[in-house]
């Protein structure tokens, strides 16, 4: 995976509302990961942008929110999440923290392509598991496959059903043979 950006941030906690400076990762497939060093040995949190992303909002449009001491609300960064709650970040310049916003919400609205040597296709990282889709190089405009699963158990009880009715047909023809013997004695 590739790294697209990555600094010093100042990450609000979620129970004790402490701003605490960690090391921030955003990597291309939307993952937001914070370590407590740049070694980026120990990781303390991490967001999956592309799943949980509603909307990023930098400076004076983050209110109701306190930026840590001796920093000015113009760095602040909040990424509201799809549960409701939200991710307050803080940058060191407002510089920075208007290109924290444009790259969040750049990673939250691009797919995403990454090649499988062994398959020869591209695989586009899904927004959930259900919608993975596979990009072949050289199928050109035109070319389509389509691809048909069909269920295993389908057409289980129309089966059963002609089976039943050849169990019955069967068992009243061979009831009259079932005398034959009575017939000789």
């Amino acid at each position: 995976m590739a790294l697209l950006k990555s600094s010093w941030l100042w990450r609000q906690t979620s129970v004790l509302k402490r701003w605490k400076l960690n090391w921030c990762d955003l990597w291309i497939d939307g993952s937001l990961c914070f370590y407590k060093s740049d070694n980026r040995r120990e990781l303390e949190h991490r967001v999956s942008l592309k799943l949980a992303c509603i909307d990023v909002q930098s400076g004076q449009e983050c209110g109701g929110v306190t930026p840590p001491e001796s920093n000015p609300r113009e760095n602040l960064v909040v990424v509201h999440l799809m549960d409701g709650s939200t991710l307050n970040l803080c940058a060191n310049s407002e510089d920075e923290s208007i290109a924290w916003k444009l790259t969040l919400l750049q990673t939250r609205r691009n797919p995403v392509f990454t090649y499988d040597p062994y398959d020869d296709s591209y695989q586009a990282v899904p927004l959930n598991s259900r919608h993975t889709v596979y990009i072949t190089p050289g199928a050109g405009p035109g070319t389509h496959q389509v691809i048909v699963q069909r269920d295993p158990f389908d057409g289980v009880v129309e089966h059963l059903a002609l089976g039943m009715l050849a169990g019955m047909a069967a068992g009243a023809a061979m009831r009259s043979f079932l005398w034959m013997p009575l017939f000789f004695c």
